[in-house]
């Protein structure tokens, strides 16, 4: 009987950062501000739909940022993967935002195995509770990950 073992994380070096993380830092600041002001203002235009997706570019705009100043990418844009990535770069730091963005995943079921997926556009009331979420996001990005590096307290 052959047993077999987990393998261990491997530690890595932190590496150089990536070039243009500060133009993702900027562009998901002005998605955000995008996404605030249209749904304050314009609600007649920007549907739930379109908000929803403005403010899923905002948060991976904010991740991407955080990731590549530390030298990595993620694996892929999910909204679940982004959390991933920035669970294995940045562990115990996310707190509840990881529920919250896992969570937008099910309005965009998309697989790059299926050839099907679903798109479900969040209600109007939804959208406050993301623009939350991703200024959560921001806030981290910013005030902590940007700032202090991968040792975040």
């Amino acid at each position: 009987m052959m047993t077999t073992t987990k393998p261990q994380p491997v530690q890595l070096i932190p590496m150089e950062a990536i070039t243009g993380w500060e133009e993702f830092l900027r562009d998901g600041e002005a998605y955000l501000k995008t996404a605030a002001a249209a749904h304050q203002k314009r609600q007649d235009v920007f549907t739930p739909g379109i908000l929803y997706n403005i403010i899923a570019m905002a948060i991976e705009k904010f991740v991407m940022a955080a990731l590549m100043r530390h030298g990595t990418l993620p694996y892929n844009h999910t909204m679940t993967d982004l959390v991933e990535s920035m669970e294995e770069t940045f562990p115990d730091t996310m707190g509840d935002i990881s529920a919250g963005l896992i969570e937008m995943d099910k309005y965009q079921d998309i697989c790059a195995l299926d050839d099907n997926y679903h798109i479900s556009p969040p209600a109007m009331e939804e959208i406050p509770d993301m623009l939350e979420l991703g200024q959560k996001l921001r806030s981290l990005v910013v005030n902590k990950l940007l700032a202090t590096g991968r040792s975040v307290q």
